[in-house]
Order: structure tokens, then sequence, then C-alpha cells
């Protein structure tokens, strides 16, 4: 119960008398598990518009879905539609597929719970789907061994068609003469769209023939494989040698168009991300470079200060897009960014007369592009109001920067060993800190925490994660 309250405190914003709702609730969730032989679970709303899973329980007698627990992880649209359609809607869902957290496979019926007219929850009830059910009703032939799909072929005879039409590619089988003598329906439509007119059936193989003799690939033990475009049509053919009187070969024929158009699809986005990043962090460089030019013809010592920070700031997500540009996607390694910062503000802020160390510790992860820069950009300007301020007296000093990945929020301290400051006064100029607070608060939707004494100041955030996965909840 002490679970739930966190839980539902932390990330919901369920009122004390609703989420005492939700604990009753939950008593009585392990007999209806075992009731129903099913995993029985409740999510309630989140404030972001995902479900985060409060409760659960597994069903005695059969086996879970789960191999561990999911509460704390979130329940998102894409995988439990029934879980979003119930709380947005208010009415029970029966019987839709959801993939779980683990990624496997279940069939929900969602219940609403109600405080009032308002939905503070869902009840959840999942049953594993037959491993059975979950392979497609057709025959994936490239799923198996040559040796298997040369023996089923062989056991084919014309009165088991039907057991061909279950084959998920097109089959044609040729006898000793090199007439077609069977082929499927969809070896049939297949023809048909790389405009072949009259039936394939009885014809010589010869005049169908997808590729020529040399372009057939290697062939090994009576198997030859290659794949060719005809038309706009990309082709995985094999060629499959018989042991049967009546039958010479079997040809394979998939059709993997769409699939090699999402390959390139996916080539084409990397390129053009790598792109956008390159060109966005050529453009903060000129400024940056604007800015520092302004910088020589001041003589203004706090015009000079402010342009230096901007500059640095600018710059700090320069390096981030960098990053991105060199990965060619839309996330980078946090440790990356973080190094980067540290790098760059030691370079611009570092007091010659003093030694500062900077440390990162932690875990490393991956984070998408919002993510990253946000998160540079907050690094940055606590690495420089440590070195600006925490060591004015001339001391040697250190400054730690610690990450830790939580399941959905993770963390990130930056804690130093300078002389601290007074956090309540508000008469300091603040700038900095009001920048990090907008950012964690409006960008990474987190909270933002700050304790200053003599010995030291930890400035600490957290942020929500754009990568779930799932992991034990301790």
């Amino acid at each position: 119960m002490d679970t739930i309250w966190k839980l539902c405190r932390k990330y919901t914003d369920l009122s004390d008398e609703e989420i005492g709702i939700i604990e009753n609730m939950a008593g009585v969730l392990q007999p209806l598990a075992n009731l129903e032989d099913a995993d029985i679970f409740i999510d309630c709303p989140g404030r972001d518009g995902d479900a985060i899973v409060v409760a659960e329980a597994k069903p005695a007698d059969v086996p879970s879905s789960y191999k561990k627990t999911v509460v704390g992880l979130l329940a998102k649209p894409e995988n439990e539609p029934a879980v979003a359609r119930t709380l947005r809607l208010g009415v029970g869902t029966k019987q839709m597929k959801a993939i779980t957290q683990e990624n496997g496979n279940t069939i929900q019926s969602v219940e609403p719970i109600r405080s009032g007219s308002r939905i503070i929850g869902v009840l959840i009830r999942e049953k594993r789907v037959d491993e059975q059910r979950q392979v497609s009703e057709r025959i994936h032939f490239s799923q198996h061994s040559f040796e298997t799909i040369a023996k089923a072929l062989a056991h084919m005879a014309s009165d088991s068609n039907w057991l061909t039409e279950c084959i998920d590619e097109a089959l044609i089988m040729v006898n000793q003469e090199g007439i077609v003598t069977f082929r499927n329906t969809l070896a049939r439509d297949l023809y048909q769209k790389l405009g072949y007119i009259e039936d394939v059936l009885g014809q010589p193989y010869d005049n169908i023939r997808l590729v020529e003799p040399e372009e057939s690939g290697e062939e090994i033990g009576g198997y030859s494989y290659v794949e060719t475009t005809v038309g706009r049509q990309v082709l995985n053919i094999k060629r499959i040698q018989l042991d049967a009187p009546d039958m010479a070969f079997a040809i394979v024929v998939r059709d993997v168009t769409w699939r090699r158009e999402q390959e390139k699809a996916l080539i084409l986005k990397s390129v053009a991300i790598k792109e956008m990043h390159h060109r966005v962090k050529n453009n903060l460089q000129t400024i940056a470079s604007l800015l520092r030019l302004q910088m020589r013809r001041t003589d203004s010592r706090e015009t000079h200060q402010v342009l230096g920070e901007s500059m640095n700031r600018i710059l700090s997500i320069a390096s981030t897009h960098e990053l991105l540009a060199q990965s060619g996607m839309d996330e980078v390694m946090i440790g990356e960014v973080i190094l980067n910062i540290k790098n760059n503000t030691m370079r611009y802020f570092a007091n010659p007369h003093y030694q500062v160390t900077i440390s990162l510790e932690g875990d490393d992860f991956k984070v998408d592009s919002d993510i990253a820069t946000s998160v540079a950009l907050i690094i940055n300007e606590l690495l420089q109001n440590s070195l600006k301020y925490a060591f004015r007296g001339g001391e040697n000093g250190q400054v730690r920067i610690v990450v830790n990945q939580g399941e959905l929020y993770s963390r990130i301290q930056v804690i130093d060993n300078g002389g601290g400051f007074d956090v309540n006064n508000t008469e300091q100029n603040r700038l900095g800190l009001s920048i990090v607070q907008t950012l964690v608060k409006d960008k990474l939707r987190g909270t933002m925490e700050i304790e200053s004494s003599p010995a030291g100041t930890c400035a600490t955030f957290d942020f929500k994660n754009q990568i779930i996965e799932a992991a034990d909840v301790t």
C-alpha cells in the first residue's frame, strides 16, 4: 500500500481520498487473479498522458505473462490501447490485444475505477495469448531449413493444395520435363503483378524464369538463393531440388519490396538527421562567433561577462548537435554530452589561479535530442556557477557530476565542495538558475532541488526518460 501511495503522489494528480479508493481496490487483486487465472493490474492516469502501473497480482496456478514486476512502469497508449480507451471514454473495454512492458502479447479487458464522475484508474485483466495462436496461420518457409522445405514440398500433391495455400511465399513446382505442374495463389498473383497475362501453370519454366541460370546464385546441396529486382519488385528467389519422381525442383519466391523500401527510408532518414544537426551546429557556431566579436569590441566588464555566458550557452547546444550529427540518430549517449559540456566550461570559465577538478560518475545511457540539449544547457549553467562563485577563496576544489538512470525518471547531481551560498537570498542575480529551473520544469518535466552550506552545494534535477525498459523495481 505504501508503494501505491508513493507512486500516486509522485506521478498522478489523485487526491488523498482517491488514492485511498485505489488502495482498497488493490486489496482484492490477488483473489481476482487466482479466480480468473489471469494477471490483474491497477493503472492510474499520469500527469503526462501515460498511465502508470500502481498495483499488480499474478495468478497462483497458471504461468504469469510477466517474469518481473511492472509496478512503477508506464502503460503507453500505443502498446495498451484498451487502457487508453477506458481512461479516455470512461467505459469498459473487452478482449483487446496489448503489448506488455516485456514485449509479450496479451489480451486485456479493462474496467474504469471511478470516484464520483471522475476516472481515477482502471482495473485490468490480462491473459496470455496462446503461443500456438501467436504464430501466423500462414507457413513461413523462409524460417525453416532447406532440408525441411524440400521434404515438405516433396509430400505436397495436387490434391493437398489447401496446404500450399497456407505458405506465405509464392510456390512453383516443376516436373522432370521442365513444365510448371503446380503453383499456389500467391505465385499466380505475383506473376500477374509482374505483367504476365496468362497463368504460369502448364508453361515451360524457362518461359517464366525470373533470373537467368548464371544469376541463380551458387548451388549448394540442391539449393540456390538469389535476390533480384524485377520491375519495381524486389524478390528473394529460392530454388530447391526435390527428391520425388514427378517433381524436379520447386521455386519459392518472397516479395521483400516493402522491407527494402523501409531500409532505404531509414538510411535516408539517418542522412537527413545528420545533415540537420550539422547545419544547426554550424548556425549556432556562427552566432557564437558574432558574440565573440562583440566581446572584443566592448570595454565593459559586465557586458563582456554577459556575452561570454551567452556564447557558452550557445556552444553547449552546438556541441550536442555535433554529437547527434556524428551518430546519425536522434539519440546520443548522455555521458558524451556531459563530457563535452565539462570540457567547454573548463576552457572558458576555469580560474587559472586555483585548481578545480570535475569528475563524471554513474550511469551512461541514450537520450533523445530534446533531452540532450536541455541537459547540456543545465549542466553548463550549474558548472559555470560552481567555477565562478564556489571557490572565490582561491583554494583547490572539486565538482562531481553524478548520473543515475531510473525506471521512469533519471537524476543528475552537480556537487561542489566550495563555500556555498544562501539559497533563500532573492536579491542575488540568478539568471542562470532561472534558466535551469525553467528547463527542468518545462522541457524535462522534472523537479529541481538545491542544497547549500559552507561545506558545498548540491544541485539535483530529474527528468522523464524517453527510453524505458522493463527492469526490476525495488
